[in-house]
């Protein structure tokens, strides 16, 4: 069971079966536009911390309007700070997007950072919202079990080092930024470049050959379906902003003189 809800952390396990999982990335940092978003029935919400004006403070709004939703919660922390994925452990999250992990140890400590002693280092508050205030029933027993960690893929460096990242305990699914990668690579604002593509195959390729899924942020719709076919199951369709910044554009184009 997951340590907020009760239930079971379905998302990690789907992961696990290799199910496919379609989800959103959520940046208005509002908890109106995400229950709005949560109503659509996406298998999963990202709620960004890295390029979205949100801190601990407005994720937990956006938490409570999830509540009702089938749509899992995933937040990106900023950085891969202990301290910072503590917060947000101790604000409810349980399913993480830890961006530009370039290597095996970086990976060990996103896991770490995710679980109490001895098999990690999270720090310890009796009562949090992630354990209900302190009515959850043997939380610091289960509260390991239930964290899924998800490891983003964005440089050279961790393209190189990829195999060892995707073979890290506790690692259940390695996830692909692509404009970071393609600006990486000498290629911005192309990430249909060939020698892009070429290193996303191999992401994907080193995933699956450590039994891991693979996942990326593809809003363009052939790009998602090309990516599902290569074997992502964890993919990302589009955001919200990019939503609501194309459906007023739309409606605004269709009254042009």
């Amino acid at each position: 069971m997951s340590p907020y809800t009760g239930i079971p952390n379905r998302l990690r396990a789907d992961l696990r079966e290799g199910k496919r999982l379609i989800g959103l990335w959520a940046s208005l940092a509002s908890p109106i536009t995400t229950e709005v978003a949560g109503v659509a029935g996406f298998d999963w919400i990202l709620l960004d911390g890295e390029h979205a004006p949100n801190d601990v403070g407005t994720f937990i709004p956006q938490l409570m309007a999830l509540k009702d939703s089938v749509s899992a919660p995933v937040v990106r922390p900023t950085w891969n700070d202990t301290v910072e994925i503590k917060r947000l452990l101790d604000a409810g999250f349980y399913n993480f997007v830890i961006p530009m992990v370039e290597s095996a140890d970086a990976a060990r400590a996103a896991v770490a950072a995710t679980r109490y002693p001895p098999a990690g280092n999270r720090g310890v508050s009796v009562s949090q919202r992630s354990n209900r205030y302190g009515s959850v029933p043997d939380y610091f027993r289960i509260a390991n079990d239930h964290m899924c960690v998800i490891v983003q893929i964005e440089n050279h460096a961790g393209v190189q080092a990829v195999a060892d990242i995707a073979a890290v305990d506790g690692v259940d699914c390695v996830f692909v930024g692509p404009s970071d990668l393609a600006a990486n690579f000498g290629h911005l604002g192309n990430a249909a470049h060939p020698e892009v593509q070429a290193a996303i195959e191999r992401i994907f390729a080193a995933a699956k050959a450590a039994g891991k899924p693979s996942g990326i942020l593809a809003p363009v719709e052939a790009d998602a379906r090309r990516y599902l076919a290569m074997g992502a199951t964890f993919v990302a369709v589009g955001s919200d902003l990019g939503v609501f910044r194309g459906a007023t554009q739309a409606l605004r184009d269709k009254y042009k003189e």
